[in-house]
């Protein structure tokens, strides 16, 4: 047997395939979103656009611009009983427990609302509800 290489058809370069799609993509996921959401401003006076960026505020301290003074700062908070634990003590309460049992979720951290303020101008930055 004789090798030929006279009757060969020339080699021709074909690319890969472009890369298979991420395990999101393939199942229909959506792609992570960061936690500041830009918010465009209506034009002002001069024309031009503000944008301004929404911050979640939670259970702890947040650091932002206050909306207010326009300084950083992080966020003073303060906590004070919220519904859970108004509804909860209720519920105690009916239970039979009105003694001092009833007022326990009022001590209760995971149900405490809390409250931001700005440390700078003491303007209310908001509320995290449980």
């Amino acid at each position: 047997m004789s090798k030929s290489t006279g009757n060969a058809p020339p080699f021709t370069y074909v690319p890969p395939p472009s890369a298979p799609p991420s395990y999101l993509e393939a199942v229909g996921g959506v792609k992570p979103v960061g936690p500041y959401t830009p918010v465009v401003a209506p034009a002002t006076a001069g024309g031009t656009n503000i944008l301004t960026t929404v911050v979640p505020i939670g259970r702890t301290s947040t650091h932002m611009i206050c909306p207010s003074c326009h300084a950083e700062i992080e966020s003073t908070t303060r906590t004070e009983p919220g519904m859970i634990a108004y509804l909860s003590g209720f519920v105690i309460a009916l239970l039979g427990c009105w003694l001092g049992c009833c007022l326990i979720p009022c001590c209760i951290d995971d149900c405490m609302d809390v409250h931001h303020t700005c440390p700078n101008c003491k303007a209310y930055l908001g509320r995290y509800r449980r």
